[in-house]
């Protein structure tokens, strides 16, 4: 795209030639020519049609000067118009004028601040400062920190406490009595969220919300959004959740079977939004619903999309009754629409309120009193009205008078993207109080240490000291908060536990451990008398931790085969659920894609790797015969002896190549994403037949060569000896529970 700049307009024709002497009307496109932006570059919704959306974009600290958008009018020109002057161009972020302080100064005194310029505040004599000392302008046009404020008190019994004046703005009224009022505007090209008037009530406490004055291109980060907006959904969650005295940590949430809480969601699908923000927030919809089920809460759901017309995608009366809707259900209707299935592209939200009405009005008149104690955790209307505006094109003054007007608390929501919507509903569950639940996690890494462990935040790296000073290091699963699950090679038979050391988590290091317990049938020596020098059948152990971690949002135990935790996980409901059902359920393809962890020596982080199961009998034949050319001693007559049916054969190059194991990976889960927010470990990286890391760990994701295969216990096949420990109620730390078939 050109980064020129338009001098005029663009005009498409719409008027064919005469076809029989009719004038036929042609369609309506606008001319891109010159339309690009110095410093920046732009997107379209719908290439050049008419409805299309011209998006730009600018680097981070910069916003879109004078037009955040244009869009493609059916006369062919865009809207805004492009001028001569000033020029579409990348304009450096500013933010309010701080310089509002009453009683005090602000430093330094500039006619504009931008992003990183800072200010400092100090107070005259006799006044106290609240709030802020210093403040920072950011990137999103906010100023960090909060309001600064000089006040010789901080209010009694017959007075509020001064409020403050909010950057860019300007207040009317100084006396801050009983029923005494305040009105705030803002300056010129700012416009005002909260509450323009706010009244000193007898309680000492102003009504409303602080107001704030934000630019056009202000927008809110993910972090304010969750603390915000996700204090308010895990509240309305504990209010609707019964008190259980049986449940030990007090953090599990349940729902009787009427239901007493439920969420309504209503999504714009008008022409201004794009497909791909479409699919994007449908997404995120789908991570919302699908994180409160992981916490074993049945809400029931109103779903609506709508443009000109209201598309009900799911009836919340589906879900009274003995027959409620599952979710699985609900996630397949959200997963159905098809975006170019849209017939009508405006956008009507008077009718999407409407129809969210006309379903409450349904329920009350069915069941007043039970209606009355719903509690309605409402995304967008009813007792709770929750707009997220997304994107540039958004009229805060035509969405404010729409959302609950409540004292202390924000209903409005403006963010810059999808993803940053993504990350919100994400973080809105806080999943670090739940101890209860295994395999949880965010589905998605910023590449960095930290997020990479909030994605695999079960992963443990092991470091052990031999009694013969060498030292190993291999990988390792948390399981419960007091079980690391490993491979037995890692750990020679006068191993002492206190020579351990385990790191998990934001770098957090455990000293010691309690005990070293390898499976009972492991023999690493058990087939030299055959010619085979390393024997890994049942390459399994457990390392008994001194004292229970502290779950978090960095450190959590995975998921494992064969326990009501993981039918939960799996959403396997009833009391006649077995073994076998979770087997065949995450085993039930010929191929089974899987994933491990490895560790980057260049980049000094974990990576993910993936590979392929081979399970139908002849392709696990075929994937383990490699063994014979490639291990000294194994013939086609000892093979399955070896390579036995507790193995998992991964690597080669079909159907797809998979990634290998390196030696520092040993012991490391072998794993599966559930519905991408659940993780099941279903094996353990035991041995390979090629070792095709250079000095035996990876510097980057080492891929499979035809013959390299790796070998991984099958944890199906081991459950008694997970049982006999994990399982075990007698001991002093929480068991799992365990399937009886």
């Amino acid at each position: 795209m050109e980064l020129s700049v338009l001098w005029g307009l663009s005009v498409a024709l719409l008027i064919c030639p005469l076809y029989m002497g009719v004038g036929v009307l042609c369609e309506v496109t606008c001319n891109e020519e010159r339309m690009g932006m110095e410093g920046g570059s732009y997107t379209l919704t719908k290439k050049l049609e008419y409805g299309s959306i011209m998006i730009y974009h600018c680097p981070e600290g910069y916003y879109p000067h004078p037009a955040l958008t244009r869009s493609c009018l059916k006369s062919g020109t865009w809207k805004p118009p492009p001028k001569r002057r000033p020029p579409q161009q990348c304009k450096m972020i500013e933010c309010p004028n701080p310089l509002v302080l009453e009683s005090g100064s602000v430093l330094p005194v500039q006619s504009q601040y931008f992003v990183n310029n800072k200010t400092t505040y100090e107070c005259y004599s006799g006044y106290s400062l609240r709030g802020s000392a210093s403040r920072v302008c950011q990137a999103n046009g906010k100023w960090s920190g909060g309001t600064p404020i000089c006040s010789r008190d901080s209010g009694s019994e017959d007075r509020c406490a001064d409020p403050g004046i909010p950057a860019g703005a300007r207040r009317s009224g100084s006396s801050f009595g009983i029923d005494d009022i305040l009105s705030y505007r803002c300056d010129d090209n700012l416009h005002l969220l909260g509450s323009k008037t706010r009244v000193c009530q007898e309680s000492g406490q102003w009504t409303g919300t602080e107001p704030k004055c934000y630019y056009k291109h202000t927008y809110d980060t993910a972090l304010e959004v969750t603390e915000a907006f996700g204090s308010a959904i895990r509240e309305s969650l504990q209010m609707a959740a019964p008190v259980d005295d049986t449940d030990q940590e007090g953090k599990k949430i349940t729902i009787d079977k009427g239901g007493k809480l439920n969420i309504y969601i209503a999504m714009d699908i008008s022409d201004s939004i794009a497909e791909e923000d479409f699919n994007s927030a449908r997404n995120a919809v789908k991570k919302l619903i699908t994180k409160v089920s992981s916490f074993s809460v049945s809400p029931n759901y109103e779903i609506i999309f709508f443009a000109s017309d209201v598309l009900e995608v799911v009836n919340i009366i589906d879900f009274s009754g003995d027959k409620r809707k599952p979710l699985v259900d609900v996630l397949a209707e959200l997963n159905n629409f098809k975006y170019d299935a849209r017939d009508n592209v405006g956008t009507n939200l008077n009718l999407a309120f409407k129809t969210i009405l006309e379903r409450m009005a349904i329920q009350k008149k069915r069941n007043e009193m039970l209606f009355m104690e719903i509690h309605h955790v409402l995304i967008f209307f009813t007792d709770d009205v929750y707009v997220f505006g997304v994107g540039s094109d958004i009229f805060d003054e035509d969405i404010m008078p729409l959302v609950t007007k409540r004292n202390g608390e924000r209903h409005y929501f403006k963010l810059k993207n999808v993803i940053d919507l993504e990350r919100t509903f994400d973080d809105i569950i806080d999943e670090s109080e739940v101890v209860g639940v295994c395999g949880l996690h965010k589905n998605y890494d910023d590449n960095t240490p930290s997020t990479i462990r909030q994605r695999y935040p079960w992963m443990a790296r092991i470091d052990n000291t031999h009694e013969d000073g060498k030292a190993s290091k291999c990988m390792g699963s948390l399981v419960t908060r007091r079980f690391i699950l490993t491979a037995a090679h890692c750990f020679k038979f006068d191993d002492m536990a206190d020579n351990i050391r385990i790191t998990m988590g934001e770098n957090k290091v455990i000293k010691g451990a309690s005990r070293i317990i390898l499976h009972p049938d492991y023999n690493i020596n058990g087939k030299k008398n055959d010619g085979i020098n390393e024997f890994y059948d049942y390459d399994v152990a457990l390392i008994k931790l001194k004292n229970d971690v502290d779950v978090s949002i960095h450190i959590r135990p995975i998921c494992i085969p064969c326990t009501k935790e993981t039918s939960g996980a799996l959403r396997l409901v009833g009391e006649a659920i077995t073994c076998k059902q979770q087997e065949q359920l995450l085993f039930k393809n010929s191929v089974e894609e899987v994933s491990f962890i490895s560790y980057d020596k260049k980049e000094q982080m974990d990576q993910r790797s993936d590979a392929k199961l081979k399970l139908q009998d002849q392709l696990r034949d075929n994937c383990i015969e490699m063994a014979v050319t490639e291990v000294e001693g194994i013939t086609p007559l000892n093979l399955k002896d070896i390579v036995t049916d507790n193995f998992l054969c991964t690597g080669g190059k079909q159907p797809t190549r998979d990634n290998v194991a390196c030696k520092g990976d040993s012991g490391g889960a072998v794993f599966m994403d559930y519905d991408k927010h659940r993780t099941i470990q279903v094996g353990v990286i035991s041995w390979g037949t090629k070792d095709l890391c250079p000095g035996g760990n990876s510097d980057i994701k080492q891929e499979s060569s035809e013959k390299s295969r790796d070998f991984h216990i099958n944890l199906f096949k081991v459950v008694p000896f997970l049982k006999k420990y994990l399982g075990n109620d007698t001991e002093d730390y929480q068991p799992l529970e365990f399937l009886e078939n």
